[in-house]
């Protein structure tokens, strides 16, 4: 088993920036590909940005490209997503995962192991 928990979530203004971090912990972290999803209220979850098990490789949805940034550490098992110019759209819950052998897919159950979630509240 892979927990994943999600932290750096909050409230902030249009235009603003967020860190999001994603720890985990129990598997090799660098065997895995890792996604970020975001969910808003009354919408699918849809996949934002992945990042392939040794970083040589990002995606990013149309909606927040030039805008968020994946990274990740592997000595610290964590996968981060900064995010600029934040705009009330983005307004969303935030989920990382991992996946052993997919990379970027968009179908939730291509993803081996989901965190809880981190909410993220644009004002405009």
């Amino acid at each position: 088993q892979m927990q994943l928990v999600e932290s750096g979530g909050g409230l902030v203004q249009t235009g603003g920036s967020l860190r999001l971090a994603c720890v985990a912990s129990g598997r090799i972290f660098s065997e895995y590909n890792v996604g970020w999803f975001r969910q808003a209220p009354g919408k699918e979850r849809l996949l934002v940005g992945a990042i392939t098990k040794n970083a040589d490789h990002t995606y990013y949805a149309d909606s927040v490209k030039g805008r968020f940034t994946i990274s990740r550490d592997n000595a610290k098992s964590t996968v981060y997503l900064q995010m600029n110019n934040l705009k009330a759209e983005d307004t969303a819950d935030y989920y990382c995962a991992a996946a052993r052998s997919t990379y970027g897919s968009i179908r939730w159950m291509d993803y081996d192991y989901w965190g809880n979630g981190t909410l993220v509240t644009v004002s405009s």
